[in-house]
């Protein structure tokens, strides 16, 4: 091959960097949605698929500390337009946590075509970008955040506020599995979390990118645009010993300095113990939402921003934004996404 895939400049590219995820009741199905390659960022590559990659949603049933259920998709060179033979292998038990198990293959499609198996369809191409914030919000409470300091929003005009993800596109891969499926049943308790790999030189395959709650990387690692932190390839149970405590004491200190918690060590602890092990959580068949009075699952409209600044801070940080900013880049039916 032209390139060497062990090296760090192989896994700089957008194709493997995880914009969104989200988890939320369909057509008498859970769906599934995963973004990457957002050309909002400076490591937007060719709008398209890793072909050496392979994108994984990871279910963890009954609040078990591993996957029981992973979804792989996988994709070929583009074609002579632009378009990718996919494939969607299904693993399950012990299977699931292990690159080198096959699993079974439930469907084949092509992007930008809906691909349907047994009691599963997906969708995956290029979208318009239905998330939506004011950046400058963002760098905001991130300087709050990292410095320990007093959230200051006296400049801040939420009314001003613009999208700074109007007129973007993003690669999406929409799954949907029906309710019919044995451990995605209505009222099943699911965790899930998605990852991107890379094949490896000597074979094997090496995860480059994870994402469960919206927004944890720009808010408590901005910096790390080469996938550098160790985060990025550990899975969600090494969370609470590696990361949760410095998380908790970031959060703690930003609200100290705020002064909204009479008890800021508590709350940092509170909020980095609902935001790790970083998977969403969802109750199968429910309503989805990620709103200040609860999370279960992400839906599309859903304004999860506003949501994580506001928890991460102690404060309420108004968006300026709605649901109603990204209305017409989402639909009802599947594949629920707009497509560029």
């Amino acid at each position: 091959m032209s390139h060497h895939l062990d090296t760090p400049l192989a896994a700089q590219t957008g194709q493997l960097f995880l914009d969104d995820l989200c988890v939320f009741r369909g057509e008498d199905s859970t769906v599934f949605v995963m973004d990457v390659n957002s050309t909002v960022n400076g490591l937007h590559s060719e709008p398209s698929f890793h072909s050496e990659a392979r994108y994984e949603f990871k279910v963890h049933l009954d609040g078990a500390e591993v996957e029981e259920l992973t979804y792989r998709v996988s994709f070929a060179d583009a074609d002579a337009e632009g378009r990718q033979a996919l494939q969607l292998h299904e693993l399950t038990g012990a299977d699931a946590r292990e690159d080198a198990a096959t699993g079974e293959l439930v469907l084949e499609g092509r992007t930008g075509s809906s691909a349907d198996g047994s009691g599963v369809r997906l969708w995956a191409g290029r979208i318009k970008d239905w998330f939506y914030i004011d950046l400058s919000l963002l760098d905001m409470v991130n300087s709050a955040v990292r410095g320990g300091t007093v959230l200051d929003l006296s400049g801040w005009q939420p009314r001003e506020a613009t999208n700074s993800f109007a007129d973007t596109t993003v690669d999406s891969i929409v799954l949907e599995v029906s309710h019919r499926h044995p451990q995605l049943r209505p009222g099943a308790q699911i965790g899930v979390w998605a990852a991107t790999k890379l094949a490896t030189d000597a074979g094997g395959w090496r995860q480059i990118n994870r994402a469960g709650h919206p927004m944890m990387w720009p808010i408590f690692w901005p910096d790390d645009v080469q996938f550098a932190l160790a985060s990025n390839t550990q899975h969600p149970s090494q969370d609470v010993e590696s990361d949760r405590q410095e998380v908790a004491e970031h959060i703690a200190a930003s609200a100290a300095a705020t002064g909204t918690t009479a008890d800021p060590a508590g709350y940092g602890q509170t909020v980095a113990a609902e935001l790790f092990p970083d998977v969403l959580s969802y109750t199968v068949g429910t309503p989805a939402t990620y709103g200040f009075a609860g999370r279960n699952g992400r839906t599309l409209a859903d304004n999860a921003p506003e949501v994580m600044l506001s928890l991460v801070t102690g404060v309420a940080v108004p968006s300026g934004l709605t649901p109603a900013t990204n209305e017409q880049l989402r639909t009802p039916d599947f594949p629920y996404v707009v497509p560029a």
